[in-house]
C-alpha cells in the first residue's frame, strides 16, 4: 500500500480496522491530482439534459468539452442541449472584459434557435476578470422575452457539489409559472435522473404502469414547460441525492412538496423505490399495480441473471463513482452476481453515506472519499480487484492495470437503470471480467512473474 497524503488520511477508511468517521465535503488536497470534477462540471451535469434550452458556456473554448458525443442524455424531442455553445474568450476579452461578446453571442443564438430558456455558465476566467454576467442576462431577457439564467459555476469556487447547487438554484427559478395545466393527485417529479441511454423512459414506464403521473423529470429528457409546473406535483422522488437534494429541500420549503431518496439501480433498490412511492399515495389500485409490476419484472429477470452469475462468483470489484448513493446500489447489485466489493468510494459522499457503506460492505473493504489515481491503483492492487466500475477518468486506470472496466457514469451509452438495466449491467460486467484480452496486458504479465525476478508491479 502506498503512503497516503497526511491531509487525506481521514478520507480513507478500512472497514473492520479503522474506527474514525470518514472526512468528506472538503476541498481536494493540493497535489493529490483528484479524480473529482470541478464546479462547472457539476452544474453542466445537472442542466445539460434540458433539451429545449440553450446552453452557453461563457469562457475559453476548452471548457465547452461537454458536447453531444460524450454525454449520454437522450431526448424524445428537441436536441438543442447537444449543441455546445461557447463565447470562446481570448486574450483580448481577458484584458478588456467579455460582456460585449457574451451579449452578442446570446442575442445571436436566441434569434437563431428560439429556445424556451437559456443558461449561461460562468467559468473560472469569468470569475477572475469580473464580468457582470447577471446584468447581461437581465438585459437579454428583457429584450428577447426568453428566460436567461446565469449559472455561477466558476470552477475555482469549490467542488463539483457546489456546481450542483448552482444548477439547482437556476432550475428553481423556472418553477412556479404554470398553474393552469392539469396535474393528477397521484403525481411526482423525478429529481436527479438524467436519461442516460434512455433510462428516464424505462422509469417513467414503470410509474405509468403503477398509475402515477410524472409531472417533470429534472433533468432527464427535460422541458422548460414541464419544470414550470413541477411545483404542483405531490411528491419529489430524488434519484441522485448528491445533485438534487438541495432542490428538493428548497421545493419542500417553498411549495410544501415532500421528498424521498431512491435508487433505480439493482434489483432491491429498484423494487424499494417503486414500493416507497406507492406507499406515499396509499391507494389500493396503485399498490396492486406495483405488486404486479414487481412480480412480473423480477420473475423474468432472475433466471436471466444465472448464466452471468455462474462465471462471476468469487470475483472482486472496486467502485469509484460521483455520488455515493449510486455506490450503495452497485454493492448490492454485485452481490446478485456473486461478486464482492473490496474498494468503494465517491467524489461527493456525505458522512451519513459513508456510515451506510460501512454497514453494507465486508471487513477489509477500503472506503474512500475524493481519491486520486495513485491511491485508487494501490487499493485495487492491494485488494486484488478484477473489475473497476467508474467513469471516463477511471477507465484508463483500469486498462493500464489490465483489469475489467464498467462505465457507470454520464458518458455511457448503455441503460443500467431499472430491471432491464440490471440485465445490461450483468452482461457488461460479465463480458469485461471474462474477456481473454486481459491475459495479454503487460501489467498482468508482470504481476505473474515473481518479485524476485523483478516483475512485480
Amino acid at each position: 500500500m502506498i503512503g497516503i497524503l497526511e491531509e487525506r488520511k481521514l478520507q480513507v477508511f478500512e472497514n473492520g480496522k479503522d474506527s474514525y468517521g470518514i472526512e468528506c465535503g472538503k476541498s481536494s488536497a493540493a497535489g493529490s491530482v483528484s479524480q473529482r470534477a470541478c464546479v462547472f462540471c457539476g452544474s453542466r451535469v445537472v442542466l445539460y439534459p434540458i433539451a429545449d434550452a440553450l446552453h452557453l458556456i461563457h469562457g475559453p473554448i476548452g471548457c465547452a468539452a461537454y458536447t453531444w458525443d460524450i454525454r449520454g442524455s437522450m431526448s424524445s424531442g428537441p436536441e438543442l442541449h447537444r449543441m455546445s455553445f461557447s463565447t470562446d474568450l481570448q486574450e483580448r476579452e481577458v484584458v478588456y472584459g467579455g460582456e460585449k461578446k457574451l451579449y452578442a453571442a446570446l442575442t445571436e443564438l436566441i434569434a437563431e434557435y428560439r429556445p424556451k430558456a437559456a443558461f449561461v455558465y460562468s467559468t473560472c476566467i469569468v470569475g477572475l476578470i469580473g464580468d457582470d454576467v447577471e446584468s447581461v442576462c437581465r438585459r437579454v431577457e428583457r429584450e428577447t422575452g426568453i428566460r436567461v439564467l446565469p449559472v455561477h459555476s466558476e470552477g475555482f469556487k469549490g467542488t463539483k457539489k457546489d456546481g450542483y447547487k448552482a444548477a439547482c438554484d437556476a432550475v428553481f427559478k423556472l418553477m412556479g409559472t404554470d398553474d393552469e395545466t392539469p396535474v393528477s393527485p397521484f403525481s411526482i417529479n423525478i429529481l436527479g435522473e438524467f436519461n442516460l441511454a434512455g433510462e428516464t423512459w424505462i422509469i417513467k414506464d414503470y410509474y405509468r404502469r403503477m398509475g402515477i403521473e410524472v409531472v417533470s423529470c429534472i433533468t432527464g429528457d427535460g422541458r422548460v414547460d414541464e419544470i414550470a409546473r413541477a411545483h404542483r406535483a405531490k411528491l419529489n422522488v430524488v434519484q441522485c441525492s448528491g445533485s438534487m437534494t438541495s432542490l428538493a429541500k428548497t421545493m419542500k420549503d417553498e411549495y410544501g412538496i415532500p421528498f424521498i431518496r431512491v435508487s433505480y439501480f439493482g434489483i432491491e433498490d429498484m423494487t424499494k423505490a417503486l414500493y416507497d412511492v406507492a406507499a406515499r399515495f396509499d391507494d389500493e389500485l396503485i399498490t396492486r399495480n406495483t405488486i404486479d409490476l414487481v412480480s412480473d419484472e423480477v420473475g423474468r429477470l432472475l433466471p436471466r441473471l444465472e448464466k452471468y452469475r455462474a462465471n462471476l462468483i468469487g470475483k472482486k470489484a472496486a467502485i469509484y463513482v460521483g455520488g455515493s448513493f449510486k455506490s450503495f446500489s452497485l454493492v448490492k447489485a454485485l452481490r446478485h452476481l456473486g461478486m464482492e466489493t473490496v474498494v468503494v468510494g465517491s467524489q461527493t459522499g456525505s458522512a451519513e453515506d459513508y456510515e451506510y457503506l460501512k454497514e453494507i460492505t465486508k471487513e477489509g473493504t477500503i472506503i474512500c472519499d475524493d481519491t486520486n489515481p495513485l491511491e485508487l491503483s494501490s487499493f485495487i492492487l492491494n485488494k486484488g480487484a478484477d473489475l473497476l466500475i467508474g467513469g471516463v477518468k477511471e477507465r484508463p486506470i483500469a486498462y493500464k492495470m489490465g483489469i475489467a472496466f464498467c462505465d457507470h457514469n454520464h458518458e455511457r451509452k448503455e441503460a443500467l437503470a431499472g430491471y432491464e438495466g440490471m440485465i445490461n449491467f450483468a452482461r457488461e460486467v460479465h463480458d469485461s471480467v471474462t474477456s481473454p484480452v486481459w491475459k495479454f496486458s503487460p501489467a498482468r504479465i508482470r504481476a505473474r512473474i515473481s518479485p524476485d525476478q523483478g516483475g512485480a508491479i
